[in-house]
């Protein structure tokens, strides 16, 4: 339904969200950063509220996420997403008396589906789709994470925003060649945009395609000091396919351990 939000339900929503660090990339040693990139980072991260934003550790976001066909929009689902600084997340969606739970925590994750009557571990594909959500979030660059992963940020310059309106553009590139591009406003310095390519399945054949994707994040508000975008929209190939709807952001609420461990059986799922 969502990246796990982006969300990461994002920035993560959910924001909604945070890297998931390997061993193997803890390891990594930080790459350096050009002065301008760097400027406009920090920038940002006074825009969206300094100290109060990188003092975050728990995030739970409540709303309506709804999928898009053809550009149009379908019937919403509620959602209540649970974040927990760096790397577990709950998310649950409700809608047609159904009810579908999907967690996680580092690098393990379960699914409940309510209709279906089953609770499953992920897949490595659905593990994987997590994981990249983390490292495309606009958290994992304003938090500094990417660091940890050997990426290097650099410099890609203005963009066209709408009438009269620029955005300043930064990028991270990781060792293995993948890159994320961020907009932010060139005046406010708030964050904009969120862009990279990613290889999908064809509909209809096994084929791969390298597809354009890109988050807007749109109508900040602030919320214990904190600008918190309540609308996440995600488009592929410049169609739109999903939005995440804020209704409430709540942060640094207590999270029980036991809201991201799986479950025992279908019986014990709260």
């Amino acid at each position: 339904m969502k990246r796990a939000v982006v969300i990461r339900i994002a920035w993560s929503a959910l924001f909604v969200v945070v890297a998931a660090l390997s061993c193997s990339a803890q390891t990594e040693k930080p790459a350096p950063a050009d002065e301008k990139a760097e400027k406009i980072v920090r920038k940002a991260i006074q825009a969206v509220g300094g100290g109060s934003y990188l003092n975050v550790r728990t995030v739970i976001g409540r709303g309506f996420f709804y999928n898009y066909k053809d550009g149009v929009s379908q019937i919403p689902v509620r959602f209540v997403d649970y974040i927990s600084y760096p790397d577990r997340e709950r998310t649950e969606f409700t809608g047609g008396g159904a009810r579908i739970i999907q967690t996680n925590s580092a690098d393990k994750g379960w699914l409940f589906d309510g209709a279906a009557r089953t609770l499953k571990d992920q897949n490595a594909e659905q593990l994987e789709d997590f994981h990249f959500a983390m490292i495309t979030s606009m958290e994992n660059l304003l938090h500094g994470w990417w660091r940890q992963r050997g990426a290097v940020l650099s410099y890609v310059g203005r963009r066209e925003a709408g009438l009269a309106r620029r955005n300043e553009t930064v990028r991270l590139t990781y060792p293995n060649g993948f890159w994320v591009e961020y907009e932010f406003s060139a005046n406010e310095g708030l964050p904009s945009k969120v862009l990279y390519k990613r290889k999908h399945k064809k509909p209809d054949t096994e084929e791969m395609e390298e597809i354009a994707e890109e988050d807007r994040l749109q109508k900040p508000i602030a919320i214990d000091g904190v600008l918190t975008p309540y609308v996440v929209d995600h488009f592929r190939n410049g169609i739109q396919t999903s939005r995440i709807n804020y209704e409430s952001v709540e942060y640094n609420k207590p999270l029980a351990d036991s809201l991201f461990a799986k479950p025992a059986s279908i019986k014990a799922v709260k």
